[in-house]
């Protein structure tokens, strides 16, 4: 059993993957100044209250797109655990490829959300991550990573106008019973929720006719995926945890290339 992590700019989410499937999952925020010291603490904790002995597991994998939390992430897995610890980033021998102007810069979430596409679904493949941002990566079936989109996560704009507004109150991300909003709160509600269905509806039928990928798989992924994907039309699978498989499966697939 290894240990896998996806570490976000707003939280990081670890798992435990058993060579066929993750067992256990965890999510916490992602906050620069842990030490490993405490991030060793607060994962031994997770891993006590779930009953995952350490001595089971054989090492760990880690994608990160917050460059100065990877570095107390590897040493707590290392130093603390005991584990053999891997990067994986754009540097990492798998087998896919960066088909985009600046290849070293694509995020390692990404990277894996490719890796598991391809592994998994072997066809062309749009996969929509809900997360702090929501990102919309463009997969083919052979494991290239042809470009995409980013935009605001549904949490982080929603956040953006409550802040900037006075009079807006915090909400839920629900779905409304309606869509006309008859208070502040149930208007906002719906235009948060419905604004971020058609959102990615529409983002995912205008890369359908870009990329003329008409019978692209579309695949959500990330933790809002469960409540947002189910009322968007263009969302085929539901996948919570496609990143932290695809770390997994980058991590078998390092240990057993010569190369890697």
């Amino acid at each position: 059993m290894i240990l896998v992590i996806d570490v976000g700019n707003t939280e990081s989410v670890l798992g435990c993957w058993d060579g066929n499937r993750i067992t256990h999952h965890w999510r916490f925020r992602t906050e620069a100044d842990r030490t490993a010291d405490e991030i060793g603490f607060l994962v031994r904790g997770l891993l006590r209250d779930s009953a995952v002995a350490t001595d089971a597991l054989s090492a760990a994998a880690i994608a990160s797109v917050v460059p100065h939390v990877t570095a107390a992430v590897s040493e707590a897995f290392e130093r603390l655990l005991g584990l053999t610890t891997f990067l994986i980033d754009a540097r990492a021998r798998l087998p896919i490829r960066l088909l985009v102007d600046e290849p070293l810069t694509v995020g390692a979430d990404r990277i894996a959300n490719t890796l598991a596409a391809a592994t998994l679904y072997a066809r062309d493949t749009i996969a929509v991550d809900l997360g702090t941002a929501t990102t919309f990566d463009c997969i083919t079936a052979s494991g290239d990573f042809v470009g995409g989109v980013i935009s605001p996560g549904l949490r982080t704009g929603a956040e953006t106008l409550v802040r900037r507004t006075a009079k807006l109150p915090r909400v839920d991300l629900d779905r409304p019973s309606t869509v006309i909003g008859r208070r502040t709160e149930s208007s906002l509600r719906s235009g948060i929720f419905f604004g971020a269905v058609e959102a990615i509806d529409g983002i995912v039928r205008r890369i359908r006719n870009e990329w003329q990928k008409p019978d692209a798989l579309v695949v959500a992924t990330g933790g809002l995926a469960p409540i947002i994907a189910p009322h968007c039309e263009t969302v085929d699978r539901i996948e919570p945890h496609l990143t932290l498989i695809g770390i997994a499966f980058a991590h078998r697939h390092l240990t057993r290339s010569p190369a890697g």
